[in-house]
């Protein structure tokens, strides 16, 4: 199986005018029953409605000063919290399930200009893996508590957020996911993000499994707020890359608001620089030395660069506005994003005997992403209107259309002798014989969600003893996947070399509708005890009915001691793409075949339809303030996930060959020269996991007069999965292989701390962090250097591209410091300066014999360190 591995970092500067310190819930006030005087929405109370926001947002209060520096820990308690609640005026830190608030100061000091990344070095239970393969480099997707990326929630504003087009279609930890692209938002248009750390489908539906990241946007009517960010990694020399943002509000009447935000982003490439085994001339005794090269030119020893960042540009634009129209009780609101991406991977060097009539000196092929990314919610929201009823109707609908492309390559199967312009040919080229494009368009995909919600609250006192909140509520979604096969010169003959394009056999239009009902009850039976119950039924149809059910509970035992627990069920529907996607992947000697779990051909291999995953979560955690100021939190959890989609059913040699076949690709040229190195796949049903973990935050402020103020934070994750059930296949074969079971189990860190100290004094402002990732283990095949008189013990076959037979490679412990310091001119300019991994800690380098040509240095599938290095940077704010 070819191996392509890279990364594409979408980074993100963000600049904030409103900071604050991460905040962790903690028992600092008891629960007070809400009045039933004046009902209020879930962003809004009726002293800071909309009309209102002249100061601040209505999520955060007014900042002392337009800088970066910190909240102190006391007014962090002010954010009131929508995500895993319907309840009103509830703050962090009195929740009955775990939501932690990242503010946008906390990721802008992270120094990553990714959002996706931000939350990674700032968030424990978050993490990213290494190395994107193929197009998976053009996206990244986060995930959670263990879990992939399907298994966590996005919304923006409390409105679901929808999934790219972009599938992960290569074997790995990310396996068929087609997250939300968070870095899709403007950064600069981001106020803060609460981040739900619990089993939420009853509330949410589909999906929220592992958490859910609830993205709350800016609201502000007045103001002006500009940053610009460069930097490049600084060890390797390369990689440069910058960041231009600008937002503003605007008044809309005496009763609204408008806040604009715009933001301009390129990356260049950065390379490992890995020298290529092809290329040395020397090999140990037994390699296979299929398709290396001996020839007479002179080529680099590291020409290969497939192991890297990618270039990327990209373009976002987001809106926000919000107005009365009946005074205070009905309110129009919405928002918008728009984001343009252009990008660029490198694959696998070609050698100069590829194409040497096009490329005497080898080539190195271009993967491209032309992507248009936007989203769009409009809503009513009122009280009073219907009794004492709060209401809130909205329409929101996105879509993510992409176009993968190729440059800088050849389709070497037109220049074959075996090429014909015969039409009954098994090798006919539709564009001809003896020449080839050197650039082409793959495929384009297309993924749109159109999402209708209304909902209505309700508080009252039960026999006029007991507050409730009563919420209830109706969604209809409509999903709809689009694959436009590519031009007949990428996926014809083998396709083009670096990325295959897809066939008119791989295409096709898809859709379904959702229809989803909830209720949910909040009750308080006594002054400090919170019960909460909330049931959701939900209609696919394409896989029929669901139900999942929830219930939270908090005790207040004091004002510095509570506790609480939470029990719930969910689901995660397969996503079309999951269900429909095939694709066929070309190395410099090798094939692999992604079948759609639908298709005959994945049939033959012993597929089956795909259907919901399950999952019963439970949790529990104390929180305590032993000393004013100083919050701790601890909770439990368990994940039981049945029926989890995964890869499986993988097949390598002749097996393979013909699976791809009879999805009607015709293989050319060195793809056929070895088909042990061929490989096919699918999706399915295959694997019942358990994921146990411990979350464990603390914050503490000292306030030290005139030596200034200290924020001191510690962030813990423990987290395990293990494999509970493999499942077999139609055929009676086991469908994990140990490979696979490797990627969902411990390919994600074993252990991840994050330890901040975030001191102000005067004018300057200095944040260090110590970021330790815990062990993962992967299994590595067999590559080119393997000797191929070895063979694997538990079949006999040859140990070389085995696919039952692996290396145990662990990635052991590593520590990350980063360090920025800042300095405040005045109150409208604030220069920061700052290194991310300022010792340039790498991952372990894995062996030789495991390494695809020697270019696959690190672990592309690791949940650790990122291979970038170290990397430097200088960030300047501007705020009026």
């Amino acid at each position: 199986m070819m191996i392509r591995n890279k990364i594409f970092l979408m980074t993100t500067t963000l600049c904030v005018v409103t900071p604050s310190i991460t905040a962790v819930a903690a028992p600092s006030e008891k629960y007070r029953p809400a009045t039933q005087k004046h009902p209020v929405d879930q962003a809004h109370s009726q002293k800071n409605k909309i009309s209102s926001a002249k100061s601040s947002s209505s999520h955060v209060p007014p900042a002392r000063h337009k800088d970066t520096g910190p909240m102190m820990a006391g007014e962090a308690e002010t954010i009131n919290v929508t995500t895993g609640t319907h309840s009103t005026n509830r703050k962090a830190r009195q929740s009955t399930s775990p939501v932690t608030v990242v503010s946008a100061a906390t990721l802008a000091r992270s120094g990553q200009m990714n959002l996706a990344d931000a939350l990674t070095r700032t968030y424990a239970s978050i993490n990213v893996v290494a190395m994107g393969a193929d197009s998976a480099a053009l996206t990244s997707s986060i995930q959670m508590r263990g879990l992939g990326p399907n298994e966590v929630l996005v919304l923006v504003d409390g409105k679901r957020r929808h999934n790219t087009a972009n599938i992960v279609a290569d074997s790995g930890p990310q396996f068929g996911s087609t997250g939300a692209d968070i870095n899709s938002i403007p950064a600069n248009m981001i106020d803060h993000i609460e981040v739900l750390e619990d089993g939420a489908a009853a509330m949410y539906g589909s999906d929220a499994i592992a958490g859910v990241v609830n993205i709350i946007t800016k609201k502000r009517d007045h103001g002006v707020s500009m940053s610009a960010q460069t930097g490049a990694n600084a060890y390797n020399g390369d990689g440069w890359q910058y960041q231009l943002n600008a937002d503003g509000g605007l008044k809309w009447g005496n009763n609204g608001f408008l806040h604009l935000s715009g933001q301009m982003y390129h990356t260049d490439h950065m390379t490992v620089g890995a020298k290529d085994h092809r290329l040395l001339g020397y090999w140990p005794e037994g390699a296979s030395t299929n398709g290396y090269y001996t020839g007479s030119v002179k080529v680099p020893l590291d020409s290969n660069k497939i192991l890297g960042r990618p270039e990327e540009t990209r373009e976002n634009f987001g809106m926000d506005w919000g107005k009365d129209i009946v005074d205070d009780r009905l309110q129009f609101y919405g928002n918008l994003t728009y984001m343009h991406r252009h990008g660029e991977a490198y694959e696998n060097y070609r050698i100069p005997s590829s194409a040497p009539s096009m490329y005497p000196w080898g080539y190195s092929p271009l993967e491209t992403n032309e992507e248009n990314d936007y989203a769009v919610t409009m809503g009513l929201k009122g009280n009073r209107l219907f009794g004492d009823w709060d209401w809130d109707a909205s329409s929101t609908y996105g879509a993510d259309g992409t176009k993968i492309g190729n440059k800088n390559t050849v389709n070497t199967g037109m220049l074959a002798s075996t090429c014909s312009t015969n039409p009954s040919s098994a090798y006919y080229s539709t564009d001809g014989c003896g020449w080839s494009p050197t650039s082409t368009r793959a495929e384009t995909y297309r993924m749109a969600q159109w999402t209708n919600n209304l909902d209505f609250r309700h508080r009252f006192n039960i026999a006029h003893t007991v507050p409730m909140t009563l919420a209830i509520g109706g969604e209809h979604r409509l999903e709809t996947y689009q694959i436009i096969a590519g031009n007949p010169n990428s996926y014809e003959l083998g396709g083009t070399q670096g990325y295959a394009g897809l066939g008119p056999q791989s295409a096709g239009n898809w859709h379904r509708d959702i229809f989803a009902a909830y209720i949910d009850g909040d009750f308080h039976p006594l002054k400090n005890w919170d019960l909460d119950f909330a049931g959701r039924f939900e209609h696919y149809t394409d896989v029929g009915n669901t139900q999942t059910g929830k219930i939270s509970t908090r005790y207040d035992a004091t004002k510095w001691l509570a506790f609480r627990a939470t029990i719930s069920t969910g689901f995660r529907a397969p996503t079309l793409a999951e269900q429909h996607y095939s694709a066929m992947n070309v190395g410099p000697t090798s094939a692999s075949g992604m079948l759609a779990a639908s298709s005959a051909a994945a049939r033959a291999l012993g597929a089956s339809k795909l259907k919901p995953e399950q999952s019963v979560s439970e949790s529990g955690g104390i929180v305590i303030e032993p000393i004013k100021g100083f919050h701790i939190e601890a909770d439990v959890y368990q994940i039981n996930l049945r029926d989890r989609i995964v890869g499986g059913g993988t097949v390598n040699g002749q097996a393979a060959v013909n699976a791809i076949e009879a999805m009607g690709y015709t293989l050319a040229g060195p793809a056929l020269s070895d088909p042990s190195q061929d490989s096919a796949y699918y999706l399915t049903n295959g694997a019942s996991t358990r994921t146990q973990g411990l979350d464990i935050k603390a914050d503490y402020a000292f306030h030290m007069e005139r030596y200034g103020t200290l924020n001191l934070s510690m962030a813990l994750d423990l987290n395990r999965t293990r494999l509970h059930h493999n499942g077999l296949d139609s055929n009676g074969n086991e469908v994990l292989n140990a490979q696979n079971i490797g990627y969902i189990t411990t390919a994600y860190p074993r252990s991840k701390i994050i330890l901040n100290a975030f001191y102000t004094v005067d004018k300057w402002d200095i944040n260090i962090r110590q970021t330790r990732y815990g062990e993962t283990t992967n299994m590595l095949e067999y590559q080119d250097w393997t000797n191929g008189a070895l063979t694997c013990p538990a079949d006999g076959q040859a140990l070389r591209y085995s696919n039952t037979c692996f290396a145990q490679f662990k990635n052991s412990p590593r520590w990350l410091t980063d360090l920025e310091v800042g300095y405040r001119f005045n109150k409208n300019f604030h220069l920061a300066v700052g290194a991310n991994n300022i010792f340039n800690v790498r991952p372990r380098r894995i062996p030789h014999v495991n390494q695809a040509y020697g270019s696959q240095v690190y672990d592309q599938f690791s949940l650790q360190v990122p291979i970038t290095g170290g990397y430097y940077y200088g960030r300047l704010n501007v705020t009026f």
